[in-house]
Parts: C-alpha cells; structure tokens; sequence
C-alpha cells in the first residue's frame, strides 16, 4: 500500500486520502453510464477519514479509482437522464475513466471495473437498507425480506491525493499542538524529545501546506501539477 501510495504523490505530497462508495449507489437493471450521468454535480463516493466536517471532493492530483460488481448492462438512458458523453463510450473502463476525466480535468487519474461484487453474507456485517435487493442495488421502496438478504454489493474505491488533505493534515497538527506536552512526563520518558517532538510538527504543517491550490497568482502550482 506505502508503495502504492507513493505513486500517487508528488510534489512532496506523501498522503492519499482513502473514499468509497459501499454499496455504489446503482439501480436494479441500469448501465454504468445511466448511473454515472445522475451524478454531474458530485462524485458518488464519500471520504473515509474520520474528520469531523463534511468532506467534498472538487479537484485532485492524482487518483486510483476501482469499481466492482455493476453489471454490462447496454446504456438506455432510462433514468430520466439526458443522453451525455458517457453513453458513447465503448467500454466500462471508457466510461469511468471519462467521468473522472470530466470531474477532474488535468489529474492524473487510473481507473478499473470488475465483473465481481463485494461479497457479504455472512460474517459481513449485515447493516443494510432495505432498500437494497439481494445483489445490493437499489429499489424505489423497501421490500419485505430483510437487509440480512444482501449477499453481495457493488462497490467503488478511490484513493486520492487531493486538496482535502491540507485541512485534514492541519488540522492534525493544530490538535498536536493544543495540549502542552510538557506536562506529560510519561510522553517523553518513552523515548521522545521535545526537539524531535517539534520538528515533526513543523513538517507535518509543510506537509499539509502542499496539498493548498494556488500558491501564485497564476496558479502555476496546479499547472504544474497537471503536466
């Protein structure tokens, strides 16, 4: 995963945030197009991080985007939703890759689709909707059986080295620094000095002011980073 990471980053950025969509929000019976053209306005998958604020995803560097388990279903535009870009294209991996391609225009962006679900009968955790049929998609009303029927769902996982990551890692550090560890006698008998213990948090601060956008007025950082 460190190695993973690593190929993501640059710029002296060195942290991914991990999002996922769990179950991937899809229709019985709808094409991938049809499910991604419902969301031109936001991507359909959530930060994983704990923070505590509502977390939206505008831009990225870098991203690695897999998803599993929506089936080839031929693209009908049967939601409602207008004919897009997505429906001309030849593939699963065509259509993804070209969704993010419109989302984040200029990152770096690998993408993959597979056939399997996630399986989750038991002993997976059986915390379902029942709004969900038997293979995790979603239905316009609840049905009878119980969400313990859920045996496998679509899903989408992203890593992401983005913006976000600036108030994730600064705010870290401002909780680092809240306390006075001075008092903590038994902090710095385990080995920790407070040199070292101030000097991490001095990189940990210029490691958080690499994922802010628009270092110069001519936004030469995000050019930069788009090449």
């Amino acid at each position: 995963m460190m190695h993973f990471a690593d190929s993501l980053t640059f710029s002296g950025r060195k942290v991914v945030a991990a999002w996922a969509a769990l179950p991937f929000p899809a229709l019985s019976g709808s094409s991938l197009p049809d499910i991604l053209s419902a969301h031109q306005q936001d991507v359909p998958w959530k930060l994983l991080s704990s923070w505590r604020e509502e977390q939206k995803v505008s831009c990225c560097f870098a991203q690695s985007v897999v998803l599993r388990g929506i089936c080839q279903e031929k693209p009908t535009s049967c939601l409602g939703q207008p004919w897009s870009p997505l429906h001309s294209c030849e593939s699963p991996e065509q259509v993804l890759q070209q969704f993010l391609h419109t989302h984040f225009p200029g990152a770096f962006s690998t993408s993959h689709v597979l056939q399997q679900p996630c399986d989750t009968r038991p002993p997976f955790p059986q915390f379902f909707s029942p709004l969900l049929t038997s293979r995790g998609f979603l239905l316009d009303k609840a049905q009878g059986f119980s969400s313990a029927g859920v045996e496998s769902i679509p899903v989408l996982a992203a890593l992401q080295s983005s913006p976000v990551l600036h108030s994730l890692l600064s705010g870290l550090c401002q909780e680092l620094q809240a306390p006075n560890v001075r008092r903590w006698s038994s902090f710095f008998t385990a080995g920790v000095e407070q040199d070292d213990f101030q000097e991490a948090l001095e990189e940990l601060k210029t490691l958080s002011q690499c994922y802010e956008t628009g270092f110069g007025a001519d936004g030469s950082e995000d050019e930069a980073d788009s090449d």
